[in-house]
Formats: C-alpha cells, sequence, structure tokens
C-alpha cells in the first residue's frame, strides 16, 4: 500500500524549453527559498518529466534558471531510483567511462553517442532542506551526470566533437521542433 503521494500528481505539465534557448545554457541560481514555490515546482518537473516519457529533468528545461532536478530512473540492474536534489552537486564521477546512448527531453527525439562515467555522487538537498547524498551506477550515474550538466549550463551536445556533433547538429537543424 502506498502511503506517500505520487510524485507529479499534484503537479502542472509545463512547455519543455528546447534547444537553442539560452536558459540551457546558463549556470542556474541556487534555491534559497526552501518554501512552498519550490515544492510546486518539483511537483511540476515530475509531471513535465512524467508527460515527455523521460527519466530526468532539470528546472531550467523548462525556463526556471534554479539549481533543482527530479529523477525516476533505473540503473543497469533495473532497480528505480526516485527523487529530486534541490542545490546539487556532482561530487564523485568515477569508474569507467562509457560511451551510451544518450538523449535529452530539451532535444526531443535525438541521441548521440556520450562518454559518462559509470558512477556518480551528488549531493545536494530535499525539499525540506535536509542533506540528501545520492549514489548511481550504470544509466542511472549517466542521468545524475546530465541533470548536473543541465544545471551548469551545459548540455550533452556540449560534450560531443568531430563528427558526432557535427552528425547531432545537423538533425538539430533538421527537427520539426526547430523551425
Amino acid at each position: 500500500m502506498r502511503h506517500s503521494p505520487i510524485p507529479g500528481a499534484r503537479g502542472s505539465v509545463r512547455p519543455l524549453t528546447l534547444h537553442g534557448d539560452p536558459v540551457l545554457h546558463t549556470p542556474c541560481q541556487e534555491v534559497t527559498d526552501f518554501g512552498p514555490e519550490l515544492a510546486r515546482l518539483v511537483e511540476d518537473l515530475f509531471a513535465t518529466m512524467y508527460a515527455a516519457r523521460g527519466v530526468g529533468l532539470a528546472a531550467n528545461q523548462v525556463g526556471e534558471p534554479l539549481r533543482v532536478f527530479v529523477y525516476d530512473c533505473p540503473d543497469d540492474e533495473d532497480v528505480r531510483h526516485l527523487g529530486h536534489v534541490v542545490n546539487p552537486r556532482l561530487v564523485r564521477a568515477d569508474g569507467v567511462v562509457i560511451r551510451g546512448p544518450e538523449g535529452c527531453l530539451s532535444l526531443p527525439g535525438l541521441e548521440a553517442g556520450t562518454e559518462r562515467h559509470d558512477h556518480a555522487v551528488v549531493e545536494g538537498f530535499t525539499l525540506a532542506g535536509e542533506p540528501v547524498t545520492v549514489h548511481g551506477t550504470g544509466f542511472f550515474a549517466r542521468c545524475l551526470q546530465h541533470e548536473c550538466d543541465h544545471l551548469d549550463g551545459r548540455i550533452y551536445a556540449d560534450r560531443l566533437s568531430g563528427r558526432r556533433r557535427r552528425r547531432l547538429m545537423r538533425q538539430v537543424a533538421r527537427a520539426p521542433w526547430n523551425a
């Protein structure tokens, strides 16, 4: 029996910020107010992430330049990880570097082989301002690194070079959402 509300059930689906919007390339501001507006933002992030069928979503992907992200993501053992982090810091990314397919809700329908570490640790806070540490391996580690990049003003395309980057940028140019 579930004793806590389903994340996002009370949230509103917001429009996604798409590639090309400057907010995606601007470092986000620290959250200083842990009040009801932050709780509403987290609910909206979950609702928007689920509506878009994502596994993670950062606040700047809905136009809010704040250091907050949500996730509902499996690791490589198919263990589900569900939560949010306020003012996250990627404190460790180590282990094997793996090039794997990576997509982004701000570049819908596209993906590219992107190198990420297979272990990551993020420290931050909950909605209540309590400290939290999140450990991720495999695909979940990729998600944690991806969302922290967003809050630092980077997207996965920024990690690409050479022909992978050129190919992705050609796809972006032809994408129907990039009109």
